[in-house]
């Protein structure tokens, strides 16, 4: 306990973090190849409650479906970048985001009402002339 105030009640939080990190399997480590360390990091944290709602939340209905939406957006931007691409998921991921904030917020948006059709009017528009997504690479089948 660091203080007590009128309205606040402040908490201190300190110590340290220590991590092993191992490159390469034991058995490289036994011949010498791989590399082992040993970190730590201290850290501090004061936080900080209110006397007057401790918990400080307004409570709220929550269902099962709440990270469905937010799986949807991330799914679709990693199909949009190309499936297996890490940096085609970041652009993808961006191109989403812009396509949404410029249908919201633009005149000429259909609105937010129609923000996630928007999005995936332009992934259909773009797996329909680019199956691969925008940085993923071509695959040639062969019987």
């Amino acid at each position: 306990m660091r203080s007590i105030g009128a309205h606040f009640i402040t908490y201190r939080a300190t110590g340290t973090v220590a991590i092993g990190l191992q490159w390469g399997s034991n058995s490289d480590l036994r011949r010498g190849d791989g590399a082992e360390a040993d970190l730590s990091f201290p850290f501090h944290c004061d936080i900080q409650v209110s006397l007057d709602d401790p918990l400080n939340m307004a409570f709220s209905d929550t269902n099962y479906s709440v990270g469905a939406q937010f799986g949807l957006i991330a799914f679709t931007g990693a199909v949009l970048g190309g499936v297996g691409n890490l940096l085609g998921a970041v652009i993808g991921g961006y191109v989403i985001g812009l396509v949404q904030a410029f249908n919201d917020g633009l005149p000429y948006g259909l609105g937010q009402q129609w923000s996630q059709s928007v999005v995936f009017l332009v992934l259909i528009l773009l797996l329909v002339f680019r199956p691969e997504g925008l940085l993923g690479t071509r695959t040639v089948e062969s019987v």
